[in-house]
């Protein structure tokens, strides 16, 4: 009898740690999953600030040939005015 109670008694713990190194198993795959999906965020952040970094460069490029542009008429419309008065009939 004594023999039938500590074989259940090891079946018992057996059990148990079976249970606990499952458990730990599960952690450590979620633990990775978390870490993937991590490195994942991480990697599309990147792209889009360098993708928000280039429409920057782009935009400001258009906006200084566009300033470049405007300098150019205003320059031209500022003489305007004095060629009509050269302007003999």
């Amino acid at each position: 009898m004594l023999k039938t109670i500590n074989t259940k008694i090891l079946l018992a713990i057996l059990a148990a740690l079976t249970a606990i190194g499952g458990a730990l198993t599960y952690q450590q795959h979620e633990a990775a999953k978390a870490a993937a999906a991590a490195a994942k965020v991480a990697a599309i952040f990147q792209q889009q600030q360098k993708a928000a970094e280039e429409q920057k460069a782009e935009d400001e490029a258009f906006r200084q040939g566009v300033e470049a542009d405007k300098k150019k008429h205003s320059s031209t419309a500022a003489h305007e005015g004095k060629t009509w008065q050269k302007y003999i009939p």
